[in-house]
């Protein structure tokens, strides 16, 4: 690996051939031609994490590009778990600049602490920030976000407020969905005021980002079935049967039929670190099938300790009369309705009366979500490979267990995101 790590040209990996490169083949090349520019520069490579935009000014980002995209490796992970440096088990910002991450933590902080939010809608505030984070890095240069906007700052407030625009060119340049950015927006804004409200910042250089960028985004029609509809109904929902209710229909996307018949014994729990637990089903519509139960296991198990005991049948909403040992899916509608009224949730939703299946309706939804933010996240591997379409990456370059785990994960957490706000 020593000598195709170096030639006469200053760019220590420009014969390397990526595709070919193990982790420990990116390990020597580590130590082989990156900690050498750390000791030169004064710094410890065993102890000095270097920063994206050192990779940068050193023209060495290829090292990271290709880490990312062959080994699915941030720098962070790859400097924790193949190098075995340090014990930084913080979450790998997009900036190395302290001040500006002591900012950002401080904010997450007081949004944990102060508003009592959950930590799955930690993480997705963190996520929409660090996209920010990255941007302004690219756009401008510099991983320092704070200095421009600081009390007594020497940057004028034209400037800094050029930068934060420039960030969000640089998304536009992306192509990144707009309701992405509004999201981005709204956490972005959310901070810089969070800065000023605590006199660590003079200007919110994001508040003019809601005139300077018109991002078109299909407004929510209020006669359609919402993230808000279903959050209306997890707030009025008084028991784990009615919690696992709304869980099945709208987190699982069951039909009103399958919620009634559920049982025990179709809950596989039992599966590997990285897998998911999922339902079984052995007649369905459209043949046997499996359901991927990425958000909701605590309502299961509450509803399961309100059942568990010598009588129980094994259904998780069983009848107290009649011929079968669960109940129906009018019974299912019934409480559905009772449940959507005490929700105050409109007469007519989508042009009818608010029903099971419109919760189904919502898991789809959410689903195509889902799939959009996930191309969203590919399209800097698929730049990299000289292609405009993640989908190629999606289906070329992910294999197809890890192109799974992506997608449930961002499902969580956008389900997350409905539920624990309800």
């Amino acid at each position: 690996m020593s000598e195709t790590a170096r030639n006469a040209s200053g760019d220590p990996f420009e014969d390397v051939r990526w595709t070919t490169c193990s982790l420990t083949d990116f390990c020597e090349l580590y130590w082989e031609s990156v900690a050498p520019r750390l000791e030169a520069d004064g710094r410890d490579p065993e102890t000095h994490r270097p920063s994206h935009q050192w990779f940068r000014d050193e023209g060495l980002r290829g090292f990271l590009a290709a880490l990312r995209r062959h080994h699915d490796r941030s720098f962070g992970d790859f400097w924790r778990e193949d190098l075995g440096l340090g014990d930084d088990t913080g979450y790998d910002w997009a900036t190395d600049h302290d001040e500006t991450l002591d900012a950002l933590q401080a904010f997450l902080d007081s949004r944990r602490s102060r508003h009592s939010l959950r930590e799955s809608s930690i993480a997705a505030k963190r996520r929409r920030l660090n996209r920010y984070v990255e941007a302004y890095r690219e756009a401008n240069d510099t991983d320092d976000l704070l200095s421009p906007v600081v009390r007594d700052s020497d940057v004028p407030t034209h400037e800094a407020v050029h930068a934060c625009y420039a960030a969000f060119d640089w998304l536009n340049e992306r192509e990144y969905g707009a309701r992405t950015k509004l999201r981005v927006r709204s956490v972005v804004d959310d901070w810089y005021q969070h800065l000023v409200g605590r006199r660590l910042a003079a200007v919110n250089p994001a508040t003019g980002l809601y005139d300077e960028f018109k991002w078109q985004v299909e407004e929510t029609d209020p006669s359609q079935f919402s993230p808000d509809h279903v959050r209306a109904l997890v707030r009025a929902a008084e028991s784990p049967r009615e919690r696992l209710l709304v869980v099945a229909l709208a987190a699982w996307g069951l039909r009103a039929n399958e919620v009634a018949s559920l049982h025990l014994s179709q809950i596989e729990r039992d599966v590997a670190e990285d897998d998911t637990p999922y339902v079984t089903f052995e007649e369905r519509k459209n043949g046997p099938g499996e359901v991927n139960l990425v958000y909701g296991l605590d309502a299961l198990d509450a509803r399961l300790a309100d059942l568990v005991g010598d009588d129980w049948s094994g259904y998780l909403f069983p009848s107290e009369r009649g011929a079968t040992a669960h109940v129906t899916r009018e019974t299912v509608w019934s409480w559905f309705r009772q449940l959507a009224e005490r929700a105050d949730l409109p007469e007519e939703i989508d042009g009818e009366r608010p029903s099971p299946q419109l919760c189904r309706r919502f898991w789809y939804d959410t689903y195509t979500s889902v799939l959009e933010s996930v191309m969203e996240g590919l399209e800097d591997i698929a730049a990299e490979q000289g292609s405009d379409d993640p989908r190629v990456v999606l289906s070329n370059y992910l294999s197809a267990e890890r192109s799974r785990k992506v997608r449930r994960e961002f499902m969580r957490q956008e389900l997350a995101e409905v539920f624990e706000t309800g």
